[in-house]
């Protein structure tokens, strides 16, 4: 009897250990980069060669007077403000990407969207490779003719880990305890101290 409960110790260790090596992990975007989420800034080209996925986030940051909305293709394409699905305008706004699909995001400020304070990022599953290679599109403002052109780029991102245990005041975490317990059980059980 000793026997099983020692094995079925160390298989419960070791599901725990790997469960705690395997780490999911995210990538957050800086909305614009060093400029932010501001008048001026060509979002089409700062989307251009990134590759948003299911687990990563927007971070939008901005001074008073711009918000970000979260709001529909078609809001998004006229510019109407009033309809959004999540509004912000705190200054520093992150958004998780929860789903597959086109978002997309202005600033409900009257004018700034008209003046290309908008984006639309397309994420993909999380468990899709990445493909560096982006077609970006643009309008001439005063043709309307619109020009397709692949481009070619390597994202720069920050990767952080969705897992984060809370520690005590020694910095221990409790996951660490618990892993340590059961590997102090397991040498007991194994042994029969």
């Amino acid at each position: 009897m000793a026997g099983v409960v020692g094995h079925v110790v160390v298989i419960a260790c070791a599901a725990l250990i790997l469960q705690l090596a395997v780490l999911t992990s995210a990538t957050v975007y800086t909305v614009g980069d060093t400029s932010g989420w501001a008048m001026g800034v060509d979002y089409t080209t700062w989307t251009s060669g990134k590759t948003f996925k299911v687990g990563d986030n927007l971070v939008f940051n901005y001074g008073g007077g711009h918000t970000v909305d979260e709001v529909s293709k078609s809001d998004y394409s006229s510019c109407t403000v009033g309809n959004s699905i999540t509004t912000d305008s705190s200054g520093s706004t992150t958004v998780p990407l929860k789903t597959e699909g086109n978002h997309y995001f202005i600033c409900g400020a009257m004018g700034h969207c008209g003046s290309g304070m908008k984006l639309a990022v397309t994420v993909k599953a999380s468990s899709s490779s990445s493909d560096s290679t982006t077609p970006s599109t643009t309008t001439s403002p005063t043709s309307g003719s619109t020009t397709t052109t692949p481009t070619t780029s390597t994202p720069t991102t920050t990767t952080t880990s969705s897992y984060k245990p809370e520690s005590d005041s020694a910095g221990r975490t409790g996951c660490s305890a618990i892993a340590v317990g059961m590997v102090v059980i397991a040498a007991g059980a194994l042994f029969r101290w």
